[in-house]
């Protein structure tokens, strides 16, 4: 984790009301991780205690520990998409990933009316269909 960008990205939220989430976003993104360094790091820029930062870091689900090299398919498992028949497409969308694909599961994309939903970098995709998941983790 290059230290200049760390410190870049802690310097732009410091002394900022409620910096911590919005940070710990920004060098998810950056770095593809949040590591012990990160967490040390802005333990001290924002005067709390590392156990503090690690407690929120392990606590949300987008935050990892080490990147993932793997292309990524968010797929909305909230109650909408649920509703729309979204638990019926995972078997086959969890098979076509295998190892390769990080099927990733997000609850609410914004899509509710739409779903089942998936995000593929940065990509909504709505009314999916078994057929149109498994041709969206293959091509991920």
């Amino acid at each position: 984790m290059g230290a200049t960008e760390l410190d870049r990205i802690i310097a732009a939220h410091a002394g900022r009301k409620g910096a911590l989430l919005p940070m710990l976003h920004d060098i998810q993104h950056a770095f593809g991780c949040v590591d012990a360094a990160a967490e040390r790091a802005i333990a001290e820029a924002l005067n709390l205690s590392r156990a503090e930062v690690h407690g929120v870091v392990s606590f949300y689900h987008d935050f990892t520990p080490a990147p993932d090299p793997r292309p990524v398919v968010e797929l909305c498992r909230a109650e909408a998409c649920k509703a729309r028949g979204v638990e019926a497409l995972v078997d086959a969308a969890e098979a076509a990933a295998g190892e390769r694909v990080n099927l990733k599961p997000v609850y609410c994309l914004g899509l509710c009316s739409m779903g089942p939903s998936a995000r593929v970098r940065g990509k909504l995709y709505a009314g999916l269909d078994e057929a149109e998941l498994v041709n969206l983790v293959k091509s991920a």
